[in-house]
């Protein structure tokens, strides 16, 4: 059981290739090598599990402009999958935090822009009433509460292809810590979902 099962848990959600990238060396815009697995059953299945107990996105900056630009075209979408609608529905009308210096003013709903460091910011959010804090693959976030050991929940979405380097979520150097593995589930095209509980 993790120290904060029963307040606020802090929940990240990131995709990896299985040589351990989670972007392109040359273009860490370019999601295409994700687009094949990201809308598998399995997927669609493990961001269903992470999203709904959580009622606070935490979100960087450029993340948030890349999900918030995209996610709300989906809704009401011709053909679309029921849990993709879902979970646009639900991005769009929780709580978000962005965590930017850059950004004077939230161009989305219900969005705070927090300028402190990311330990900072997560230990006001734990201090208030709710659910899951979830951390959508914002990978400087996540890295950040991965050095303070502040993840209660490490999710991960393991995709087969190797994109030979590029930036790692696991920097050397991070605190000693062991996982319990909550959840894990293999799906089309080879897709491994992980999601593994901080123990303390």
């Amino acid at each position: 059981m993790t120290e904060h099962a029963a307040g606020r848990r802090v929940v990240t959600n990131m995709s990896l290739s299985l040589d351990g990238y989670y972007a392109h060396p040359d273009n860490p815009d370019d999601m295409s090598w994700v687009m094949p697995y990201a809308f598998t059953d399995v997927a669609r299945d493990h961001l269903t599990v992470l999203w709904e107990p959580a009622t606070t996105a935490l979100l960087g900056r450029r993340n948030a402009e890349g999900f918030l630009s995209f996610w709300p075209t989906v809704i009401g979408a011709d053909g679309v999958d029921g849990r993709d609608e879902a979970f646009a529905r639900w991005l769009v009308d929780v709580e978000k935090v962005v965590l930017s210096s850059t950004l004077s003013e939230a161009p989305w709903e219900r969005t705070t822009i927090v300028d402190t460091p990311t330990a900072e910011a997560v230990g006001n959010l734990r201090a208030a009433d709710g659910g899951d804090i979830l951390v959508l693959s914002s990978a400087s976030v996540i890295k950040a509460l991965l050095a303070d050991d502040l993840v209660d929940r490490l999710a991960l979405t393991i995709f087969p292809v190797f994109l030979g380097g590029g930036p790692r979520l696991f920097d050397a150097g991070l605190p000693t810590a062991q996982w319990a593995l909550a959840r894990q589930s293999a799906g089309e095209h080879g897709t491994l979902s992980l999601v593994y509980d901080r123990l303390r």
